[in-house]
């Protein structure tokens, strides 16, 4: 299912030609990719633990259990990460496009093209 949205929302930046419709398909495409990041990192143990050590010596046993059970945390701090930077990147293009929109007095890529001559 992830991957038809991701199918979905990459139609949707490669062929739409409204600025603001390829900003919301990238922004779904971000989201996608985080989502498909974060079940790539789910363990599918009974009963999976935070990575925290549970007591203060480090056992051989305690360590092997903590690896055995524990869920990585690289996947949803890489989550996290590209959040804010997915973000950012809304907020850059939602102000291009407004710029644009003030420039040309549209939003087709196709005839922002053609005023520029291009």
């Amino acid at each position: 299912m992830f991957f038809a949205v991701f199918a979905i929302a990459l139609y949707g930046v490669v062929i739409k030609p409204n600025i603001v419709k390829k900003v919301i398909a990238l922004s779904i495409l971000g989201d996608t990719a985080n989502t498909i990041i974060i079940f790539l990192g789910y363990r599918t143990i009974a009963k999976p633990l935070p990575p925290i050590f549970p007591e203060r010596t480090f056992s051989r046993d305690v360590l092997e259990m903590l690896l055995s059970r524990t869920v990585d945390p690289t996947p949803h701090v890489l989550v996290i990460t590209a959040i804010v930077i997915n973000m950012a990147v809304i907020a850059l293009l939602a102000f291009l496009a407004i710029q644009v929109y003030r420039l040309y007095g549209t939003l087709d890529f196709r005839k922002v093209i053609k005023m520029r001559g291009w």
